[in-house]
């Protein structure tokens, strides 16, 4: 009983009500620069090919280790050392959506595309500044179901910039949808003005240099550290390099906006959080490395769904089921992956460090996503989609070597 109510407790501490308000900060630009606007292109009869080197819009969430020391190094003169970045960055987020919103995506396509790579930028660095924010406000036994309200925040968002954006945009012009969402923006990041700023844990770096190398001499001097960044590359690339081209997929095999909507986005919504919450609820009781390689496996099977899909054509039950088990499962694996790579983090360089391991983990979604248009029509859908249910073996083989999941229960960070 003394468990139990410990744990009521901790659900209800004003750190975890902030992890998930600044996880809708957080999730709301992703797929406004991502799969929204490519939606919006798909419907104004842009090609393919070019959709998908839209994926390159995405950089920022890759390189974002290259400016990230900057956030630990120098505090603004107001607000904190955090919270100042916070504010800066969401007043960027919010101007570039406004003149997303007032552009036509077929007649305006490189300046869209230099709108859509700012966005991107000031959301990365947002991301940086938030994933620091929480690491340094949650003790250590709180990473579990931090990372959960946060993912719970961000996936809302993800929904409202998904689901309710492509509901919308049946009713309304795409134009009309961009400004909604830069309306929600700015409400959603009137948290940070309520938050607490974070006590500085340690001495922060005292220089430039110092914030540059020092957090990553401390962590590439760990034990298998370099095993650990090639296992984050690689973990999630099946899964993800199949999300890259579902919005598209679902509009060329027959599905409309408002079924993708209703189907993909909404009722994918809550199976995800499903998945979050099943997910948080086996790691306590399996532990981290147990649940990643559970949850990796489950996680191929759900890809495969998209190729039997592709055989079937447009039957809504069928696509129900396939986005049922995805958002599911992908949902459980976001949930130990997240609070794996929180453990990796030392908190006196929160924002360099878990900058590094979230780049590399936006590598599938950027980079090699970015020629999944290319290779969706080269291959075709069905080919595709196995081809991606066959790139989740490099990760698991990766976990294989890094963890023994049926004998150990030590912490993942402990392992190595």
């Amino acid at each position: 009983m003394n468990k139990f109510s410990a744990t009521l407790r901790t659900l209800f501490k004003k750190n975890m009500l902030i992890a998930f308000l600044m996880g809708v900060a957080s999730g709301l630009p992703l797929l406004l620069a991502g799969k929204t606007l490519q939606g919006w292109m798909t419907v104004q009869d842009v090609k393919l090919s070019t959709i998908g080197f839209f994926g390159l819009a995405g950089l920022p969430y890759t390189l974002k280790f290259l400016w990230a020391p900057l956030f630990d190094r120098f505090t603004l003169p107001f607000l904190g050392r955090r919270r100042g970045w916070l504010v800066v960055m969401q007043v960027g987020l919010v101007a570039t959506l406004l003149l997303l919103a007032v552009q036509q995506p077929k007649e305006t396509l490189v300046l869209v595309a230099g709108l859509a790579l700012l966005l991107s930028f000031f959301s990365a660095s947002q991301d940086v500044v938030v994933d620091a924010y929480r690491r340094e406000t949650l003790a250590d036994e709180e990473l579990g179901i931090g990372s959960t309200f946060y993912i719970y925040g961000y996936r809302t968002a993800m929904w409202l910039s998904g689901g309710l954006a492509f509901m919308l945009a049946g009713e309304l012009s795409w134009n009309s949808v961009y400004l909604i969402m830069a309306a929600v923006m700015a409400v959603s990041a009137a948290t940070t003005l309520f938050a607490d700023e974070p006590k500085i844990e340690g001495q922060p770096p005292r220089s430039l240099r110092e914030a540059v190398v020092s957090p990553m001499k401390e962590f590439f001097t760990r034990k298998g550290a370099l095993m650990v960044l090639c296992f984050i590359l690689f973990y999630k690339m099946g899964d993800t390099l199949a999300g890259a081209m579902a919005t598209p997929f679902y509009l060329k095999i027959g599905f409309t906006s408002l079924e993708i909507g209703a189907i993909a986005k909404t009722f994918g919504f809550f199976s995800l959080l499903g998945g979050l919450f099943l997910g948080g609820m086996l790691i306590l009781k399996w532990g981290i490395e147990r649940c990643l390689w559970v949850f990796g496996f489950l996680q191929a099977f759900s890809t495969a769904g998209f190729a039997v899909l592709s055989q079937v054509g447009p039957s809504i039950p069928m696509l129900t089921w396939v986005i049922a088990f995805e958002d599911l499962t992908g949902g459980m694996g976001t949930a130990a992956f997240t609070a794996f790579m929180a453990a990796q983090t030392n908190k006196r360089f929160t924002a360099t460090q878990y900058a590094l391991l979230t780049s590399l983990m936006g590598v599938p979604r950027v980079i090699f996503s970015s020629f999944t248009g290319i290779m969706a029509e080269s291959m075709g859908w069905y080919a595709f989609f196995i081809f991606c249910t066959v790139m989740s073996v490099p990760g698991m083989l990766l976990l294989y070597f890094m963890i023994n999941p049926f004998k150990s229960r030590r912490p993942a960070v402990d392992s190595f």
